[in-house]
């Protein structure tokens, strides 16, 4: 079965901008009305059951991205995880990762790092944040929390360099109106830990409850293609099999098909 993608197109930079500050001006909108709805850091959480916990390296090396811009995105993930670290997502609420980190902005200590725009590499303040959006859609995918917005990565722009977890589980983020954004319909109460340690970005989730059920998440139908147009493009699908520890069934459940553009010929060696 072929997957088939369109060729991308660019659009002008004056309709990026005014359409970006639209999104971002309704988005506000929406937080000033729902305000009460969202989690808040607190401190006082008496979770002690561990959900998840997850890694992700700092320096990695890329090809033609200079590595001043791996150490700035380690200033700019320690200035945005001050703002989350210690949230606890209450039944009924719902957490954001721009709600909570607001604008990044020189002025605000944040550092030119890596960014992407249309699978090309660039350079932004606060460049990098998306490693956030990464490790904490994993940690999602493992809980029982509903995601309530991700965003998928578009292209696929760096060879596989010790891939530890499948293809495409991350989560792109621009501020406001790419967000990254998880609801609790459950009964429990979650609290998200953060924090740079030893050359890593770690993360944990907590309960306050111990909960009755595991995760695995896993890949399938994982294929290269090469498009009518030239290019070459990635294909998987994502899954999720949830075990239940009091009578030991299990059920699975498809959580995304992913479609990206890559950046690089798969078919080269080396």
């Amino acid at each position: 079965m072929q997957n088939q993608i369109s060729k991308p197109f660019n659009r002008s930079k004056l309709r990026k901008t005014i359409g970006k500050e639209y999104f971002i001006a309704k988005r506000k909108i929406n937080w000033l009305i729902h305000n009460k709805d969202f989690a808040l850091i607190n401190n006082q959480f008496k979770g002690h059951y561990s959900v998840i916990k997850h890694q992700s390296f700092l320096l990695r090396p890329l090809k033609d991205v200079e590595m001043y811009l791996q150490h700035n995105k380690t200033t700019n993930l320690k200035l945005a995880i001050e703002h989350i670290n210690g949230v606890v997502i209450k039944p009924g609420e719902i957490f954001s990762i721009w709600k909570m980190v607001g604008r990044p902005t020189k002025n605000k200590g944040y550092l030119e790092g890596l960014t992407l725009e249309n699978g090309k590499i660039s350079k932004g303040i606060g460049g990098g944040l998306c490693q956030l959006g990464n490790l904490l859609y994993w940690m999602a995918l493992h809980s029982p929390l509903t995601i309530k917005e991700r965003w998928r990565h578009s292209y696929d722009v760096f060879p596989d360099i010790n891939r530890t977890i499948p293809f495409a589980c991350g989560a792109t983020l621009s501020y406001n109106y790419i967000d990254f954004q998880l609801s609790n319909n459950t009964e429990f109460s979650f609290q998200i830990n953060l924090k740079i340690e030893d050359g890593y970005l770690k993360g944990e989730m907590i309960c306050d409850t111990e909960l009755n059920t595991q995760y695995e998440i896993f890949e399938t139908d994982h294929l290269f293609q090469h498009q009518w147009w030239g290019g070459y493009t990635r294909h998987n699908k994502i899954w999720k099999r949830i075990f239940n520890k009091n009578d030991n069934t299990q059920q699975v459940e498809l959580v995304t098909e992913n479609n990206a553009i890559m950046m690089y010929n798969p078919m080269l060696e080396g």
